[in-house]
Protein backbone atom coordinates (compact mmCIF):
# COMPACT_ATOMS: atom_id res chain seq x y z
CA UNK A 1 0.00 0.00 0.00
CA UNK A 2 1.14 3.67 -1.12
CA UNK A 3 0.79 6.04 1.72
CA UNK A 4 1.02 9.69 0.58
CA UNK A 5 1.77 12.20 3.17
CA UNK A 6 2.49 16.14 2.80
CA UNK A 7 5.02 17.84 5.12
CA UNK A 8 3.93 21.20 4.54
CA UNK A 9 7.46 21.37 2.13
CA UNK A 10 6.98 18.03 0.58
CA UNK A 11 4.90 15.26 -1.12
CA UNK A 12 6.36 12.27 -0.04
CA UNK A 13 5.08 8.63 -0.72
CA UNK A 14 6.09 5.88 1.26
CA UNK A 15 5.41 2.21 1.40
CA UNK A 16 3.58 1.06 3.92
CA UNK A 17 3.60 -2.56 3.47
CA UNK A 18 7.63 -2.46 4.74
CA UNK A 19 7.25 -1.51 8.25
CA UNK A 20 10.57 -1.30 10.08
CA UNK A 21 10.12 -1.41 13.45
CA UNK A 22 12.82 0.39 15.68
CA UNK A 23 11.52 0.58 18.94
CA UNK A 24 12.89 -1.99 21.96
CA UNK A 25 9.90 -3.72 23.62
CA UNK A 26 8.97 -3.69 27.15
CA UNK A 27 9.96 -7.53 28.75
CA UNK A 28 9.29 -8.30 32.33
CA UNK A 29 12.95 -9.43 33.98
CA UNK A 30 16.26 -8.46 34.52
CA UNK A 31 17.13 -9.40 31.46
CA UNK A 32 15.92 -5.98 29.37
CA UNK A 33 17.24 -3.23 28.42
CA UNK A 34 17.66 -0.82 31.83
CA UNK A 35 19.18 2.51 32.59
CA UNK A 36 19.53 4.80 35.43
CA UNK A 37 19.66 2.12 38.37
CA UNK A 38 15.90 2.11 38.03
CA UNK A 39 13.87 -0.94 38.69
CA UNK A 40 13.29 -3.51 35.72
CA UNK A 41 9.77 -3.87 34.60
CA UNK A 42 7.76 -6.50 36.23
CA UNK A 43 4.55 -8.50 35.72
CA UNK A 44 2.00 -10.01 37.63
CA UNK A 45 -1.03 -11.26 37.74
CA UNK A 46 -4.20 -9.30 39.86
CA UNK A 47 -5.45 -11.44 42.55
CA UNK A 48 -8.56 -10.30 44.57
CA UNK A 49 -10.34 -13.28 47.06
CA UNK A 50 -10.48 -16.19 45.00
CA UNK A 51 -9.82 -14.42 41.83
CA UNK A 52 -6.44 -14.71 40.19
CA UNK A 53 -5.67 -12.83 36.88
CA UNK A 54 -3.26 -15.70 35.41
CA UNK A 55 -5.18 -18.22 32.72
CA UNK A 56 -2.11 -20.84 33.95
CA UNK A 57 -2.72 -20.23 37.60
CA UNK A 58 -6.22 -21.32 36.90
CA UNK A 59 -7.90 -17.81 36.31
CA UNK A 60 -11.01 -17.23 33.93
CA UNK A 61 -8.55 -14.73 31.96
CA UNK A 62 -5.07 -12.73 31.79
CA UNK A 63 -5.60 -9.59 34.28
CA UNK A 64 -1.51 -8.10 34.77
CA UNK A 65 -0.38 -5.82 36.82
CA UNK A 66 2.49 -3.93 35.16
CA UNK A 67 5.19 -1.67 36.83
CA UNK A 68 8.01 0.05 34.83
CA UNK A 69 9.63 3.22 34.25
CA UNK A 70 9.47 4.71 31.04
CA UNK A 71 13.02 6.45 31.10
CA UNK A 72 15.02 3.48 31.52
CA UNK A 73 12.81 0.49 31.00
CA UNK A 74 12.60 0.20 26.83
CA UNK A 75 12.48 2.80 24.28
CA UNK A 76 10.44 5.86 25.44
CA UNK A 77 9.33 9.11 24.30
CA UNK A 78 9.04 12.43 26.04
CA UNK A 79 8.42 16.41 26.21
CA UNK A 80 9.30 18.98 27.52
CA UNK A 81 7.47 18.29 31.01
CA UNK A 82 10.65 16.23 31.56
CA UNK A 83 12.53 19.17 32.45
CA UNK A 84 9.70 21.39 33.32
CA UNK A 85 7.70 22.22 36.79
CA UNK A 86 4.43 22.51 35.13
CA UNK A 87 4.83 18.68 34.28
CA UNK A 88 3.52 18.74 30.62
CA UNK A 89 2.43 15.69 29.39
CA UNK A 90 3.10 13.95 26.31
CA UNK A 91 -0.68 12.82 25.62
CA UNK A 92 -1.04 17.05 24.96
CA UNK A 93 2.43 17.70 23.32
CA UNK A 94 2.07 14.94 21.05
CA UNK A 95 -1.13 15.51 18.44
CA UNK A 96 0.79 14.21 15.26
CA UNK A 97 2.45 11.59 14.74
CA UNK A 98 3.76 11.08 11.05
CA UNK A 99 6.64 12.56 10.21
CA UNK A 100 9.34 12.96 7.52
CA UNK A 101 12.48 11.55 9.06
CA UNK A 102 15.87 10.99 8.35
CA UNK A 103 18.39 7.98 9.65
CA UNK A 104 22.01 8.91 10.15
CA UNK A 105 24.65 6.29 11.67
CA UNK A 106 27.20 8.22 13.65
CA UNK A 107 30.69 7.37 15.20
CA UNK A 108 30.69 8.92 18.50
CA UNK A 109 33.82 10.60 19.16
CA UNK A 110 36.18 10.78 23.04
CA UNK A 111 35.70 14.10 24.02
CA UNK A 112 36.51 15.26 27.85
CA UNK A 113 37.10 11.41 28.30
CA UNK A 114 33.40 10.75 27.56
CA UNK A 115 32.34 9.32 23.93
CA UNK A 116 29.99 12.00 22.52
CA UNK A 117 28.24 13.01 19.48
CA UNK A 118 29.40 16.27 18.57
CA UNK A 119 28.08 19.14 16.87
CA UNK A 120 30.35 19.05 13.58
CA UNK A 121 29.43 15.69 13.13
CA UNK A 122 25.62 16.51 12.74
CA UNK A 123 25.75 19.95 10.84
CA UNK A 124 26.85 18.51 7.67
CA UNK A 125 23.62 16.52 7.27
CA UNK A 126 21.14 19.59 8.92
CA UNK A 127 20.83 21.20 5.65
CA UNK A 128 17.02 20.67 4.24
CA UNK A 129 16.07 18.93 7.63
CA UNK A 130 13.11 16.95 8.61
CA UNK A 131 10.83 16.97 10.74
CA UNK A 132 12.25 13.61 12.79
CA UNK A 133 15.79 13.31 13.14
CA UNK A 134 17.49 9.37 14.01
CA UNK A 135 20.61 8.89 15.57
CA UNK A 136 21.84 5.56 15.41
CA UNK A 137 25.05 5.24 17.05
CA UNK A 138 28.32 2.72 17.07
CA UNK A 139 29.11 0.30 17.12
CA UNK A 140 25.62 -1.19 16.81
CA UNK A 141 25.30 -4.47 18.15
CA UNK A 142 21.82 -6.85 19.41
CA UNK A 143 23.64 -6.23 22.54
CA UNK A 144 21.00 -2.49 22.85
CA UNK A 145 18.70 -4.80 23.07
CA UNK A 146 19.61 -6.06 26.80
CA UNK A 147 22.51 -3.91 28.05
CA UNK A 148 22.48 -3.05 30.88
CA UNK A 149 24.05 0.86 31.08
CA UNK A 150 23.40 2.07 34.62
CA UNK A 151 26.74 3.26 35.59
CA UNK A 152 28.49 2.43 32.12
CA UNK A 153 28.22 6.35 31.45
CA UNK A 154 27.25 5.90 28.09
CA UNK A 155 27.58 7.65 24.84
CA UNK A 156 25.60 11.17 24.53
CA UNK A 157 24.79 14.45 22.30
CA UNK A 158 26.46 17.37 22.75
CA UNK A 159 24.48 20.52 23.80
CA UNK A 160 25.79 22.33 20.79
CA UNK A 161 25.00 19.64 18.21
CA UNK A 162 20.97 19.71 20.07
CA UNK A 163 21.21 23.42 19.92
CA UNK A 164 22.06 23.10 16.17
CA UNK A 165 19.09 20.60 15.70
CA UNK A 166 16.50 22.86 17.07
CA UNK A 167 17.53 25.30 15.31
CA UNK A 168 17.82 23.51 11.76
CA UNK A 169 13.10 22.97 12.70
CA UNK A 170 14.00 19.38 13.99
CA UNK A 171 10.97 18.79 16.00
CA UNK A 172 11.63 14.94 17.07
CA UNK A 173 14.99 13.76 17.75
CA UNK A 174 15.53 9.72 18.29
CA UNK A 175 18.25 8.40 19.65
CA UNK A 176 19.02 4.89 20.41
CA UNK A 177 21.06 5.75 23.91
CA UNK A 178 19.61 5.90 27.73
CA UNK A 179 19.18 9.83 27.15
CA UNK A 180 20.65 12.53 24.98
CA UNK A 181 22.73 13.79 27.95
CA UNK A 182 24.99 12.40 30.13
CA UNK A 183 24.66 10.05 32.66
CA UNK A 184 25.96 11.82 35.38
CA UNK A 185 25.98 15.32 34.81
CA UNK A 186 25.00 16.92 38.30
CA UNK A 187 21.62 17.79 36.62
CA UNK A 188 22.47 20.18 34.23
CA UNK A 189 20.46 18.16 30.90
CA UNK A 190 21.93 20.71 28.72
CA UNK A 191 21.07 18.94 25.92
CA UNK A 192 17.49 18.35 26.92
CA UNK A 193 17.29 22.14 27.60
CA UNK A 194 18.85 23.32 23.99
CA UNK A 195 16.85 21.14 21.97
CA UNK A 196 13.47 22.19 23.41
CA UNK A 197 14.92 25.64 24.06
CA UNK A 198 13.65 25.79 27.58
CA UNK A 199 12.94 27.99 28.99
CA UNK A 200 13.17 31.41 26.83
CA UNK A 201 11.18 29.95 23.92
CA UNK A 202 9.99 26.37 24.79
CA UNK A 203 9.14 24.29 21.80
CA UNK A 204 6.03 22.86 23.30
CA UNK A 205 5.48 20.17 20.48
CA UNK A 206 8.94 18.81 20.32
CA UNK A 207 9.93 15.33 21.78
CA UNK A 208 13.09 12.94 22.46
CA UNK A 209 12.54 9.50 21.84
CA UNK A 210 15.52 7.42 23.27
CA UNK A 211 16.47 3.97 23.60
CA UNK A 212 15.47 2.79 19.93
CA UNK A 213 17.01 0.26 18.78
CA UNK A 214 17.95 0.62 14.47
CA UNK A 215 19.24 -2.68 13.07
CA UNK A 216 21.68 -2.46 10.52
CA UNK A 217 19.87 -3.59 7.68
CA UNK A 218 18.06 -0.34 8.14
CA UNK A 219 20.24 2.32 5.97
CA UNK A 220 20.86 5.63 6.74
CA UNK A 221 18.52 7.96 4.54
CA UNK A 222 14.86 9.42 4.45
CA UNK A 223 11.85 8.01 5.72
CA UNK A 224 8.51 8.18 6.86
CA UNK A 225 8.22 7.94 10.63
CA UNK A 226 4.91 6.90 12.14
CA UNK A 227 5.82 7.84 16.08
CA UNK A 228 3.33 6.19 18.36
CA UNK A 229 2.73 5.66 22.14
CA UNK A 230 0.36 5.18 24.99
CA UNK A 231 -2.28 7.90 26.07
CA UNK A 232 -0.21 8.69 29.32
CA UNK A 233 -0.36 12.03 30.88
CA UNK A 234 2.90 12.36 31.87
CA UNK A 235 6.07 13.58 30.81
CA UNK A 236 7.28 10.46 28.92
CA UNK A 237 5.17 7.01 27.42
CA UNK A 238 6.38 4.17 26.12
CA UNK A 239 6.65 4.42 22.64
CA UNK A 240 6.75 2.45 18.93
CA UNK A 241 8.81 4.44 16.16
CA UNK A 242 8.09 2.63 12.89
CA UNK A 243 10.05 3.50 9.83
CA UNK A 244 8.46 3.22 6.23
CA UNK A 245 10.61 3.35 3.14
CA UNK A 246 10.18 6.56 0.49
CA UNK A 247 9.75 5.51 -3.18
Amino acid sequence: MIFEFNTGRALLKANMSLPMDISIPLRAGADNVNAFHLPPFTRKPFAIGDFVGAVKAGGPCNVYDLAFNPHGNGTHTECVGHISPKEESINDCLKEFFFHARLLTIDPVRHNNDLVIMNEQILPFLDNAPQALILRTLPNTEAKLNFQYSGSNPCFLHHEAAKSIANAGVLHLLIDTPSVDKEEDGGDLLAHHAFWNYPENTRMNATISELIYVPNAVKDGDYLLNLQIASFVNDASPSKPVLYPLI
